[in-house]
């Protein structure tokens, strides 16, 4: 799938969210910059990068925010469910708490997302890499996500196993929940076009699709 910078006919806001230590930074650096970090600091509040794809022939355009899993910056990374048309949910495999925090995470996304339209969601154990550590075994992880009814994958942003896969899986999920949600331009000639606009407060807002 090849980036064109510049040139997208859909925006779409992706949250990545997890755990602190859980390696959100390094899935989401592996996808956008092809780089990987051992020495990676934790995220401090949020932070974002953009990255184009081509789905289904169309020129799609992610911006990937990835926010601190400290309880301390919740407040803050609550603010940014707003408008996110996916969720990246991320544990650890070799961290059994990680692992247990995911239902308060799925009921944060609950929460945060009520009212609105529902995220696609994929749930991910990260650092499948590190199998003589791990804790948490993929049957869990497939139960876990099954009950909850998302697709589930184990990825290792060290090596790059399922990264790529996991973004574009959100990507062509999003991309059918907003087609799907607009049938009466299907047939028309427009462009696709999700904008995106910031408040005083830097929270990102959906504005709508104009075809």
């Amino acid at each position: 799938m090849a980036e064109r910078p510049g040139s997208y006919e859909c925006l779409f806001k992706l949250l990545v969210i997890g755990d602190t230590g859980v390696g959100k930074t390094c899935v989401m650096l592996r996808y956008v910059d092809n780089t990987f970090s051992k020495s990676m600091l934790s995220t401090i509040g949020v932070d974002f990068k953009t990255k184009t794809i081509v789905v289904d022939r169309r020129h799609v355009k992610l911006q990937i925010w990835d926010t601190a899993g400290h309880e301390r910056f919740r407040t803050i990374t609550n603010a940014f469910y707003r408008g996110a048309m996916g969720v990246l949910l991320v544990y650890d495999i070799t961290c059994q708490k990680s692992f247990s925090n995911i239902t308060q995470w799925m009921k944060n996304i609950a929460e945060q997302c009520a009212g609105g339209d529902e995220p696609a969601l994929l749930m991910v154990g990260n650092k499948s890499d590190l199998e003589d550590n791990r804790v948490v075994q993929f049957e869990q992880g497939q139960e876990l996500a099954t009950r909850y009814g998302v697709k589930f994958l184990e990825t290792s942003a060290q090596s790059g196993k399922n990264v790529e896969e996991a973004f574009l899986y959100l990507a062509e999920e999003m991309l059918k929940k907003e087609v799907s949600s607009k049938p009466e331009a299907s047939s028309g000639n427009q462009k696709d076009r999700l904008v995106l606009s910031r408040d005083k407060n830097w929270k990102t807002k959906r504005c709508g699709c104009k075809r």
